[in-house]
């Protein structure tokens, strides 16, 4: 369960609360003219201009700070020296991690927009901290180095009978034209178990592939304009939606929540400030233990953005006209159905049993030798019509074994 930070999902460096987040410095005041010399000596006043045109006039502490930031920095990074030594830190992170691709950006430095937004990410993430900032971008870039997640979106396939139905993307526009991009998981659409979420690091590519998707419907590549670090709207963040209507198993199934537990810890990690909110609909009495795991995991500012929903019906309330008329019918909406109308990831149909194939065209294709060989007396009629059936389907005799 991002986005976000997501948990589907989406783990995670967790907030010192006895560090205070990095404060802004104080910027130096200009020293005043002196009227001593280095030696303590008092100088002899200049002598009055005669000339018609007035001596130049200094100019004021307060027009100095407006016209000209400190060391010529951009504003962004004159007013918050926290995001000055976070991009001070880039070159060495960039160099530990042997990576600088983070969600499509290929980072450069404090001049490139879509760079400026991925380090504010990181750094809202931390509170401003920029040691942890530094610590979680670094591990992000080595993950995202390993995992290779735009190949899982764009080369990897996955098994449809795990798989297929349970994630889904949309993305839709208000009258202005504004993008909401929305991920679901539809867990009460799990066919088996154990075979999805029984195999975890599949799960996870699984999981990895659907919010990668999703991110890239963000475009923060294509950021012209450098984000407020103070706003509370944020333009390249996503919603996210968890459906677990007829799910009761949560609780008593270990490799479920292996999986949950997992996904959670490398989506803190990985996709910090990606959430606007997650909404956990058709939520059972014991999904209890599950946000429990959470709050151990994300912070109260990632917190704070979950909604469980007993009444999946009802989730349309929660956005306005005429969002909400876009949503599926079955969450209150009047659009199409996810299945009908929603995209997903690559999916395929699972290969024959290798074993099975092998075998039944080594039935086929032996010969009959009943004829060679002396049919055996036997007490047991039972065993005689066991006999005649292998004989004429030697395949349920295997599986009667």
């Amino acid at each position: 369960m991002s986005d976000q930070k997501d948990v589907s999902e989406p783990q995670p460096p967790v907030n010192n609360p006895t560090e205070s987040p990095a404060q802004p410095e104080k910027p130096a005041e200009p020293t005043p003219d002196g009227s001593a010399d280095a030696n303590g000596k008092t100088e002899e006043p200049a002598p009055q201009s005669t000339s018609a045109e007035a001596p130049a006039e200094q100019p004021q502490q307060g027009d100095q700070q407006k016209d000209s930031p400190a060391d010529n920095k951009p504003e962004y990074l004159a007013k918050n020296p926290a995001l000055s030594q976070f991009f001070d830190r880039l070159p060495t992170i960039l160099s530990n991690a042997g990576h600088d691709e983070m969600w499509g950006v290929a980072l450069k430095d404090s001049s490139d927009v879509p760079t400026v937004n991925v380090m504010i990410k990181l750094l809202r993430a931390n509170e401003g901290n920029v040691t942890l900032a530094e610590e979680q971008l670094t591990k992000a870039l080595k993950w995202r180095k390993e995992m290779d997640p735009t190949a899982l979106v764009e080369t990897a396939s996955y098994s449809a009978s795990k798989f297929g139905g349970l994630g889904y993307l949309t993305t839709y526009k208000d009258a202005n034209g504004k993008e909401t991009v929305v991920t679901w998981n539809i867990y009460g659409s799990v066919k088996s178990i154990d075979a999805t979420f029984g195999d975890m690091d599949e799960f996870v590519k699984w999981r990895v592939a659907l919010m990668e998707m999703a991110v890239k419907e963000l475009k923060m590549d294509q950021a012209t304009a450098v984000m407020d670090y103070n706003a509370e709207e944020d333009p390249y963040q996503m919603i996210q939606v968890h459906d677990y209507l007829n799910v009761s198993f949560l609780r008593l199934n270990p490799n479920l929540r292996a999986a949950t537990k997992k996904t959670i810890e490398v989506f803190a990690m990985a996709y910090p400030e990606l959430l606007r909110e997650k909404f956990f609909v058709n939520v059972p009495a014991i999904m209890g233990w599950m946000f429990a795991a959470m709050k151990v995991f994300l912070s109260k500012n990632t917190t704070r953005k979950f909604h469980p929903i007993s009444n999946g019906a009802n989730l349309a309330r929660e956005f306005p006209a005429p969002l909400k008329e876009l949503f599926p019918k079955a969450y209150g909406g009047n659009g199409a159905a996810l299945q009908d109308d929603a995209r997903t990831v690559k999916l395929v149909a699972d290969p024959e049993p290798a074993a099975e194939t092998k075998g039944d065209a080594k039935a086929e294709d032996a010969p009959d030798t009943s004829k060679e060989e002396p049919k055996q007396e036997s007490a047991d009629p039972a065993r005689e019509k066991t006999d005649a059936e292998v004989k004429e389907n030697p395949a349920a005799a295997t599986e009667a074994k």
